[in-house]
């Protein structure tokens, strides 16, 4: 009987000892509260595996100024390796010297545009490229990229606003080379776990100070929530909207698993 009842004292502490480590994991899984928003944010919309599951995405962009300037253009993307491509057939904003469709992609090594086929090497306009196919890119998978390695995270608290109730998360960049990177601070639905709007600069042009604010319209396709419609403007820390009018931002004819290749990215 003793030595039952010691057995029976050894496997309640086995499974004691390994209840508190499984609670202990779960509880280091996230590194702060504002991590654990951001994962739970992911799952929400659906974490960066299912869009790799997809493997590629083909859709049209729409971007709008103030001044009624338009880009049109219809995106390629494979997600192993954020291999990008667009074909601008409407480029007011975006080359408005250029005439006929402008190409650009990312082939996974090197950067390369086209207008009418004709290859184009300027440096300046190259160096447009390298903007605008990654950030391209980034706007897409933007929640579930906000989960990679070198991304900070910081609670700031919780704000009520439109009869909505949110939390704040502040992300930064750890920066390779020393230099400024950008960062954006998330007001994530506290009733939806969505992202209803984010503040965030632009390093690259000068976007320091003053950030924009980016206002979201979700979209379900395909078992993921995509921010379909956007809209910004320029506006404070503490998410107050100046008088400028908003440039819109929308995308649509959203298709997953087209088959793509690298091929299909190459000059």
């Amino acid at each position: 009987m003793m030595k039952l009842l010691v057995i029976s004292l050894l496997a309640m502490g086995l499974v004691s000892c390994t209840t508190s480590t499984e609670k202990e994991e779960t509880t280091t899984l996230f590194k702060n509260k504002g991590h654990e928003l951001v994962v739970k944010l992911s799952e929400k919309v659906g974490e960066y595996q299912k869009l790799r599951n997809k493997h590629d995405v083909i859709y049209t962009y729409r971007y709008e100024t103030p001044d009624g300037k338009v880009d049109v253009s219809t995106e390629k993307y494979m997600f192993d390796g954020e291999l990008s491509y667009g074909e601008y057939r409407q480029h007011e904003r975006t080359f408005p010297e250029m005439e006929g469709t402008v190409e650009m992609a990312y082939d996974g090594n090197d950067y390369w545009l086209k207008n009418n086929g004709v290859l184009i090497t300027d440096s300046a306009k190259i160096d447009v490229v390298k903007f605008k196919r990654p950030t391209n890119f980034y706007w897409f998978a933007m929640f579930q990229k906000l989960l990679n390695p070198g991304v900070n995270y910081e609670y700031l608290g919780e704000e009520k606003s439109n009869d909505q109730e949110y939390d704040i998360v502040k992300i930064t960049f750890d920066s390779k080379n020393g230099n400024p990177t950008d960062i954006y601070q998330l007001y994530i639905n506290r009733e939806t776990m969505l992202v209803d709007h984010f503040l965030f600069t632009v390093v690259d042009y000068g976007v320091v100070d003053t950030p924009f604010l980016m206002e979201l319209e979700y979209e379900e396709i395909d078992g993921l929530l995509i921010p379909t419609k956007r809209r910004y403007k320029k506006s404070t820390w503490d998410a107050k909207l100046t008088d400028e009018p908003w440039i819109l931002v929308n995308w649509t004819n959203i298709k997953f698993d087209n088959g793509l290749t690298p091929k299909d990215f190459e000059r």
